[in-house]
């Protein structure tokens, strides 16, 4: 029987209390550790939550009684840390993005398949309830031949503020100016999930220096990146011909829904998504000049926030507008496979933390490759950081590096049932 996993949350901030707690409950960790730069947030986990605390990485990574890790921290880390955890023999878990470096994604790629220990990162976008729906669409047929998509993750600075001044301190602002396209990954999961095995070959960007936040974007030191763009855009071309529109937009005045896709077209089916309401169309057997159009807003949004916009449907768009109603899943997510020891535990981003946390228990437990494993997550990474060369290069094409699918024989678990 395989030894029960036991994993230190590395970072106190405002994510991780959302996970540690599922940690603990899950049936397949036997402990939990924090540790923290500021040790005052690691106590405060500790009695908050019932766990130990441990005071530095170095003493994870030294230690033979962790087994795993959980990684929490600055957005620009990971890269890092994970390459270290897996130096150190430990399983990681790793909070999005991968890396901000392709260098560094290669090397996560590479350890792991030269140790076969577990990775998984947790990407939101692949478990809200429309990359679920069009992955179940586009298997079934429904879209046919994949032709275009737009998807966007508008998350503008003044509701990002909050979370750079608690991690960043009085230097906020110089890890705020990160490049949009550096953090892609809510996007083009959301897409690139949908249809199996397709990568980005190529992308054209640019970039929208125009903010009025000067004290954060620029090239004159505002940011350790020298990045000008608050908001990038890009399109992606990929290998199986299909064109996708993706923006990362960080000034804004938009706040919910953050993360989503606007359209998806294949030369069959389309479907469409306008801030409160899911549609799918079809063309009509009897008819080829015309098209059967269906609402699935039932099925992609959560019960009562489904309900609340048939009965009123301002209330329930101001609900929307002010990031509420996003929590819970929504029927077209596979809850049945969750672990009955998450059920009625608090939940978040449209109900994706439960499923994020069991993927990577369950890939531990089994030796499988999590469905947000190193070679997916690469080809959900990397084009951003691609684009981003773009569009410092004033909109130049540049090819994307693939690193392929995971070696033959490592069976990836199944993403809808347990």
């Amino acid at each position: 029987m395989k030894e029960k996993m036991k994993i230190a949350v590395i970072g106190c901030g405002r994510f991780s209390p959302f996970f540690v707690p599922l940690f603990k409950a899950n049936h397949i960790v036997d402990e939990v550790y924090v540790c923290d730069l500021k040790r005052d947030r690691a106590e405060k986990f500790a009695k908050d939550f019932g766990v130990k605390v441990i005071d530095t990485y170095e003493e994870v990574l030294a230690s033979k009684d962790i087994n795993a890790v959980a990684i929490f921290t600055q957005r620009f880390s990971h890269g890092q840390m994970v390459i270290r955890a897996l130096k150190a023999g430990k399983h990681v878990y790793s909070s999005v993005p991968c890396a901000v470096s392709v260098d560094e994604i290669k090397e996560i790629e590479k350890l792991i398949r030269e140790t076969r220990l577990t990775y998984s990162m947790g990407e939101t976008g692949f478990y809200r309830a429309p990359a679920c729906f069009l992955r179940r669409e586009f298997a079934k047929g429904t879209f046919g031949n994949f032709t275009y998509a737009e998807a966007q993750y508008n998350h503008d600075i003044r509701n990002m503020e909050q979370s750079f001044r608690s991690s960043g301190g009085e230097d906020w602002k110089k890890y705020a100016g990160i490049p949009p396209f550096f953090y892609p990954t809510h996007t083009t999961s959301m897409v690139l999930s949908s249809m199996p095995g397709v990568y980005a070959k190529r992308v054209v960007a640019m970039g929208f220096k125009g903010s009025t936040r000067t004290d954060i974007y620029g090239t004159d030191g505002q940011n350790e990146y020298n990045n000008p763009f608050s908001n990038e855009t890009m399109l992606m071309e990929l290998s199986n011909g299909g064109i996708v529109r993706i923006c990362e937009n960080r000034c804004i005045g938009w706040v919910a829904p953050e993360t989503y896709i606007t359209q998806f077209y294949g030369d069959s089916a389309g479907y469409e998504f306008s801030v409160a309401r899911h549609s799918l169309s079809r063309w009509n057997p009897e008819d080829d000049h015309k098209v059967i159009m269906e609402d699935v807003t039932a099925e992609l949004q959560p019960r009562p926030l489904a309900e609340l916009i048939e009965s009123n449907y301002t209330e329930a768009i101001q609900k929307i507008a002010s990031g509420e109603g996003w929590s819970e899943a929504s029927p077209s997510q596979p809850t049945a496979r969750l672990p009955e020891e998450f059920l009625g535990m608090h939940n978040g981003h449209n109900g994706t933390h439960h499923f994020l946390i069991d993927d990577f228990c369950r890939a531990y437990e089994t030796g499988k490759l999590s469905p947000t494993n190193i070679w997916a997550v690469a080809r959900y990474n990397i084009p951003g950081l691609i684009a981003h060369q773009s569009a410092l290069a004033g909109g130049q094409p540049i090819d994307v590096p693939d690193l392929g699918n995971p070696p033959e024989g490592w069976e990836v678990l199944p993403w809808d049932k347990q």
